[in-house]
């Protein structure tokens, strides 16, 4: 393990056994100035950043005289912005201090990053297999993937600090560390590859440890948006058994909340790859709800808090997967029934007992999961209301309705963003057969939102809506005791 780490890591620390001996420095500062000779006045030579490391090959005045491998030049830099390595076994546990330090000062990933590399330079293979080398690959994942998340986060104040962030990511990937690249909404995604996180899981290491590592590997912002629909099933089934690794009893509360919420993400999004297979799903869907039932709000940072929002959705956007199927009764009411179609495509068909399949009231066709088990009928029977799930974290509305002129079906999404992440579902209706009642929520283009609303049948426009469905009075008469009983969206 010690050697492989050293070749992946420390290939600007393998100098020949003459230049050790001189010592290493790594510069602490960033914009540091290699220069010609040991003045200020001197001719500058290079611009040095954090956690790049040189060789030692003199002293004068307040300056080190040293050469730098990665441009293949020497020169002169200020004693006061780096710092001397020994890089001795004896010195292996000063280093990982100063580590420990480093990994929770943002800003400093480039510099925690060299000196993991210096760390495992130093520490004996036993020191590296322990607990100390567990905990530099904790610390050296976490700090390459913050400074991945810095890189995407689209907030760089100006053209220096732009420059300043892209030689950190050129510095890591100097010592080994790799970085892959999406486009998402037309902009840039920048994830670490998570190697260190994976030797951390392979490793004796702490629950605690291997939660980080788990909750890193699973990121849902860095899955590539260009997999192919087996690829991506393929990779939410390797997600899921990657964070069964993890006993989230054992963990701190807040901790044990990330992992959940992660769960019920994945687990809800397997239950709607299945239910697209023709897979029995149930059990699937079961687990993301009994996931995301097990976090404990009180114990929500204010960080956690959109996640565990974006996690709701999720599990609500496949919640019906965990409703078992019930055998379809043949009345005289309105009723659904699914038909086959080309490959991929289901078609919804519209019945009662005088229209048949082959001759429906109303019919349509979709390439997303139908939840015949959602369906419900108003008491005038004018009015039918069914889920359709077009993505893992996107459940539409559909609205069958009667009018003078036939059957014909209306859609209510959740926003009128482009699909991202929501649900629409249906919450009661009103007496008399012209309204019911809708709750919505999603995230899409920069925005949240969450309403129940007052629709009208006839247009589907919206009467009245609220934040808080106890705002508004037909809510508190008419909702469906089923829908409060089991919607996510009164947590």
């Amino acid at each position: 393990m010690r050697k492989l780490l050293a070749i992946t890591l420390l290939t600007l620390l393998a100098v020949s056994a003459h230049a050790a001996s001189l010592g290493t420095a790594i510069v602490i500062q960033d914009r540091a100035a290699l220069r010609a000779s040991p003045r200020d006045s001197a001719k500058q030579q290079a611009q040095l950043w954090q956690g790049e490391t040189l060789e030692i090959r003199g002293e004068r005045l307040d300056y080190l005289q040293v050469y730098d491998y990665q441009r293949e030049r020497g020169g002169f830099v200020r004693a006061s912005q780096v710092r001397r390595l020994n890089l001795l076994a004896e010195d292996a546990a000063d280093l990982l201090a100063v580590v420990r330090f480093v990994r929770d000062t943002p800003g400093s990933e480039a510099l925690g990053i060299g000196l993991i590399a210096a760390f495992i330079q130093a520490a004996p293979a036993e020191v590296i297999n322990g607990d100390m080398g567990v905990e530099a690959l904790d610390a050296l994942g976490t700090l390459a993937d913050r400074l991945a998340q810095r890189a995407s986060g689209g907030a760089v104040a100006n053209k220096s600090a732009e420059a300043a962030l892209a030689a950190h990511l050129d510095v890591a990937a100097r010592y080994g560390i790799k970085f892959v690249n999406y486009e998402r909404d037309e902009r840039m995604r920048i994830c670490y590859d998570g190697d260190a996180f994976r030797r951390v899981l392979s490793m004796r290491s702490t629950g605690e440890q291997r939660a980080r590592a788990v909750l890193a590997l699973t990121r849902d912002d860095c899955i590539d948006p260009r997999l192919r629909i087996t690829e991506r099933n393929q990779l939410d089934e390797s997600r899921a058994e990657v964070l069964d690794r993890v006993d989230a009893a054992t963990l701190p509360g807040y901790l044990k909340n990330r992992v959940l919420m992660r769960r019920a993400g994945i687990w809800s999004a397997l239950a709607y790859q299945r239910a697209r297979q023709g897979i029995p799903s149930a059990d699937t869907g079961a687990r993301a709800l009994t996931a995301l039932a097990g976090v404990n709000k009180s114990e929500l940072t204010d960080d956690d808090l959109t996640a565990f929002s974006d996690a709701a959705m999720r599990a609500s956007a496949s919640r019906w997967a965990a409703v078992p199927e019930t055998m379809t009764v043949k009345t005289r009411f309105p009723a659904i029934v699914t038909l086959p179609s080309q490959a991929g495509q289901t078609c919804i068909a519209l019945v009662d007992a005088k229209h048949d399949g082959s001759n429906p009231l109303v019919k349509r066709c979709t390439y997303g999961v139908v939840w015949t088990n959602s369906s419900t009928l108003n008491r005038e029977g004018n009015a039918l209301a069914l889920a359709v799930q077009q993505t893992d974290t996107w459940r539409e509305l559909w609205i069958f309705r009667k009018s003078s002129d036939g059957w014909t079906i209306g859609v209510l999404p959740p926003a009128t963003t482009s699909p991202e992440l929501g649900y629409a579902e249906f919450a009661g209706w009103v007496p008399g057969g012209t309204e019911m009642l809708v709750a919505r929520e999603a995230r899409g283009e920069g925005k949240y939102k969450r309403n129940f609303e007052l629709v009208r049948l006839d247009s589907l426009s919206t009467a009245r809506q609220a934040s808080d469905p106890s705002m508004l009075g037909a809510f508190q008469r008419w909702q469906d005791p089923v829908w409060k009983r089991e919607t996510l969206s009164l947590r």
